[in-house]
């Protein structure tokens, strides 16, 4: 076994930087790894709703297909157990609506969206919601079922059945 001088240097470079590998994962199982930053996944999808930005960084969910059990995003993050394992509790707070009673919310994009989803319309009036005026594909009405709030479908108007208590949606709209 001859070794030249060439020889013992790289081998001695060699054990340095093995020294220094090491030392390094010795370090990091100590101490732990610094915890990653965190990921903006805040978007605006195509229908101006608050969403869910994937990791590609280009897809854009509404709030309501988070946690819905379908990987829409394609490393799965939208289905993330850190993610849906405490609903609404791990979601970011952009993602859902608190109805006016506190126990019950909405994903975010289903505020405002002509149907009672809380049950007590505090996510189509009030202050809370603070929703615009009905569209062009709505009639505002006082409805007679509580499935709206303030507007009803265009397309019940003259229907021959009543939605509205004043009877607008057969006989105005």
């Amino acid at each position: 076994l001859s070794c030249t001088r060439r020889c013992l240097c790289v081998s001695l470079i060699a054990l340095l930087i093995l020294g220094v590998v090491g030392a390094a994962i010795g370090l990091t199982v100590t101490f732990g790894l610094p915890p990653p930053t965190p990921v903006n996944r805040f978007c605006v999808t195509s229908g101006n709703q608050t969403g869910f930005l994937c990791d590609d960084r280009v897809t854009c969910l509404p709030a309501s297909r988070i946690c819905n059990r379908i990987r829409d995003c394609v490393n799965g993050e939208d289905e993330q157990e850190k993610l849906c394992i405490d609903l609404p509790s791990n979601l970011p707070g952009y993602l859902i609506f608190r109805c006016s009673n506190p126990t019950y919310w909405i994903y975010a994009d289903m505020k405002c969206n002509g149907a009672n989803d809380c049950g007590d319309c505090s996510d189509e009036k009030g202050s809370l919601a603070s929703c615009p005026p009905c569209g062009t594909l709505w009639w505002s009405c006082t409805p007679v079922f509580y499935r709206y709030c303030t507007c009803i479908p265009r397309t019940f108007c003259q229907d021959r059945i009543q939605h509205c208590s004043d009877w607008s949606d057969e006989y105005i709209c």
